[in-house]
């Protein structure tokens, strides 16, 4: 099931060049902000807005999917903690972003929501590059 109005099911969020993975029932990318290393969103291939609209299995596979990032995650960016966020409010399709926070955190007590900051674009060989590693490792995870 597809919402012609939603941007993930019409491919134009999340960025393709950002793509990591075909995980399952989901797709993983890295964040168009990379202020936060790692920061990964991983988007529910079909349209679904609330977890209880997913049939059970799907919700365990989904959270299997997700932990698998999380963990990839975790060893790549040798994260002191994972951060979870399944909001929708902006975009109403299931994406859940995965955020590896790190040793050198400016603000480790605060969601990334709230850590004003400049944006961190990557692009070409750079976005490439992380998008590469984390594909790797995912691969490794399996």
């Amino acid at each position: 099931m597809t919402d012609n109005a939603c941007s993930a099911c019409q491919g134009s969020w999340p960025k393709e060049d950002h793509f990591i993975a075909d995980i399952g029932l989901s797709r993983a990318y890295l964040h168009d902000d990379h202020f936060f290393p790692g920061w990964t969103v991983v988007v529910f291939k079909r349209h679904a807005t609330e977890l209880f609209h997913l049939a059970p299995t799907e919700r365990i596979q989904l959270m299997d999917e997700v932990n698998l990032v999380a963990k990839t995650l975790a060893h790549v960016y040798e994260a002191k903690k994972i951060n979870y966020e399944l909001l929708g409010n902006q975009l109403p399709h299931i994406h859940w972003h995965v955020i590896p926070r790190l040793a050198g955190d400016p603000a480790p007590l605060e969601p990334v929501w709230r850590v004003q900051h400049e944006r961190i674009l990557r692009s070409g060989p750079d976005l490439q590059s992380a998008v590469q590693r984390l594909q790797q490792a995912i691969q490794n995870a399996r």
